[in-house]
This record gives structure tokens, C-alpha cells and sequence, in this order.
């Protein structure tokens, strides 16, 4: 990784931190100025905090035990106290508080995590965006469950046209829905991956946004990457060309949510038959011990999808994704025609 790019990014952080913390002793010294009663809260809450500290530090093991146990029953009666007068004034528990955009690292960009220091997900998400997603992440805004509207699809009826006794507009609307359960169920290892497959213009790289939002709202990192760019991002990695990203590999198998785009519109090579069949077996093998998901999109069919990458790769994605099909009237073909 540019260590120039990580530095960059974390004088971002420690300004963004910092004025989170400027604004809260801000609200603090407004609200305290005209309130003598939460000023008097605010020193208590502070003096109960070194107590406990000089507790841990000085105190034999019988002392202690007591002691934080009444620190900790007048903290919180101190505590309630204070969210009562707030509740009065019309203010939030929190407003004293600073307001990170991170609560898990509070804008630091690390955590820790078994005894180990960690880079946050949002920091990791924020290296994503700058060395992978810059394509893709603005369409987020555009591109989410709330702009979803299931109207642009036809709501007749066509099985001999698309292989199915409902509409175009009833199937994405049910393929929503299997949206949503992969979304709530992300964390279970039996929730299976997603694949993506119909022709271009049917909502395909749409939906995998809409998904992409909410699991990053969930505080998980995502990995956009169109099949070709990917490929040719990976071949540059191996063979250390410049300007390329060593640690591709490791976050392709690693980031939580993989979406691999456009599959099967790269120029087909033994070596990608292979880097693919690597980056399916080693995600679903799952060596992090955590649940990492992936949607691939293809305008292939299945038995498509094996004729080209082999009867192996077949079976994985049909053991190991659930297959939703897109069908219908290419939609930016329509649009453009309105």
C-alpha cells in the first residue's frame, strides 16, 4: 500500500475527529453554561472516572472488588440523572458527546481487535474506494433501494419469451426480495453467494449496489471490480508492474462483500480460468474464519458459464450460489427511447 496515500488518509481522520470533538465541547460549554446542574453532573461523571482509575492502580484485589462495584451503581445513577435533564431540554442522550462518523473506531481508523490493533472496516472501505471502486462508488448515491422502482419493468407476461410464467416487473421485484434476505442473513455461513445472470440493461450491476449500500451502512467492506479489470489488475499485481496494488490478492479473498461484474466479457485465458476458480475455491474455503460474500454478474447462463470456465467452476457457483435470473425489456434502451 502508498504509505503516502494511508498518511493522507489519516490527517483526514484526525481533522474529521477533531472537529467532532471541538463541536461536542462546544455543545457542552453552551449547554453547561445555562444549566449549573449538568455542569455539576459533568465534574462527578469525571471525578467517578479517575476514581476508578486510581482504584484499578492502587486498591489490594478484596478492595476492589467493592469499590467498583459502588463507582460503577453511582455512575450509572449519576448517568440517568444527567439523560433525564437532557430529555428535558429536548436533547439526545449522546448530545454531549461527540459525534463520530465511526463509532467503532471513533474516527481514528483503527480498533482492537484480539489484542491487536486493527485497521477499522471504514478505513479499510476508505482504501477500497481510492484503489479499486472509483468507478463505481459515486453510483451508490443514485443507485440504492430507495431509487428502486420496479414501475420501469413490464408487467406483462411473456413464457415463451422469457422462460417464465411471470412478469418482468414481478420477477425483479421478487429478486428484491432475495436481495433483502441476503442482506439480513449476510452473516450466516449458510446464506449463499449471489449470481447474477440475464442480458445487459435488466438492473443486474443496479441491484448489486442497492446490496452494496446496505452492507456498507452494516459497517462491512466491499470490493467492486468489473471481471476485466480485475483480471488485468491481478496480472499486473503478480508480475509487479508499477502503479499496481501488491495487496489486490489478499483483499479480493479477504473483503467482506466481493463483486465481481461483467463476468465472462473479459478475454478468456487459461491463467483468468485459474485466478477465478482460486478467488471462488478461497473465499467459499472462508480461511478467515469469517463470513465473506460474493455476487458475481454475468450476462452468461449457467451452462454458458461452465462451456467457458470449465465444469469445476460450474459446480461451485451451482453448489454454492443461488442463481437469480434478470429477464425483460433492456432498459436503458428504453429509457433512451422516452
Amino acid at each position: 500500500m502508498d504509505t503516502i496515500i494511508l498518511k493522507q488518509i489519516l490527517r483526514e481522520y484526525n481533522l474529521k475527529r477533531q472537529k467532532a470533538i471541538n463541536d461536542a465541547e462546544k455543545r457542552k460549554f453552551e449547554l453547561l453554561t445555562i444549566n449549573p446542574k449538568l455542569s455539576e453532573i459533568e465534574k462527578e461523571l469525571a471525578n467517578i472516572s479517575i476514581k476508578t482509575s486510581i482504584t484499578l492502580l492502587n486498591s489490594n484485589e478484596n478492595e476492589k472488588s467493592k469499590i467498583l462495584k459502588d463507582l460503577e451503581k453511582h455512575n450509572k445513577k449519576i448517568i440517568k440523572e444527567k439523560n433525564s435533564i437532557l430529555k428535558q431540554l429536548s436533547k439526545s442522550s449522546d448530545y454531549l458527546s461527540p459525534y463520530f462518523e465511526c463509532k467503532k473506531c471513533e474516527d481514528t481508523g483503527y480498533i482492537q481487535e484480539e489484542n491487536k490493533t486493527v485497521m477499522c472496516s471504514c478505513l479499510k472501505q476508505k482504501i477500497f474506494n481510492i484503489y479499486y471502486n472509483k468507478s463505481n462508488i459515486g453510483n451508490l448515491e443514485r443507485e440504492n433501494f430507495s431509487t428502486f422502482n420496479s414501475r420501469l419493468f413490464s408487467n406483462k407476461t411473456n413464457p415463451e419469451l422469457y422462460k417464465s410464467d411471470i412478469s418482468p416487473k414481478d420477477n425483479i421485484e421478487l429478486l428484491r426480495e432475495k436481495a433483502w434476505n441476503f442482506i439480513k442473513n449476510f452473516d450466516d455461513p449458510l446464506e449463499q453467494n449471489l449470481l447474477f445472470t440475464g442480458n445487459t440493461g435488466l438492473g443486474k450491476t443496479f441491484l448489486s449496489n442497492c446490496i452494496a449500500k446496505e452492507i456498507l451502512q452494516n459497517g462491512k467492506t466491499v470490493l467492486y471490480q468489473t471481471a476485466p479489470v480485475m483480471f488485468d489488475n491481478i496480472q499486473d499485481a503478480k508480475f509487479g508492474k508499477e502503479n499496481t496494488n501488491i495487496d489486490l490478492l489478499d483483499n479480493i479473498y479477504n473483503v467482506d462483500l466481493l463483486i465481481i461484474d461483467d463476468l465472462g466479457t473479459e478475454k478468456i485465458t487459461e491463467s483468468k480460468i485459474s485466478e477465478l476458480f482460486t478467488i471462488i475455491n478461497t473465499r467459499l474455503l472462508n480461511f478467515n474464519h469469517k463470513s465473506t460474500k460474493t455476487i458475481i454478474s454475468t450476462n452468461l447462463t449457467i451452462d454458458e458459464l461452465v462451456k467457458v470456465y470449465t465444469p469445476r467452476i460450474g459446480s461451485r457457483l451451482a453448489g454454492n450460489y443461488r442463481v437469480l435470473r434478470f429477464f425483460g425489456e433492456d432498459l436503458r434502451i428504453k429509457l433512451r427511447v422516452k
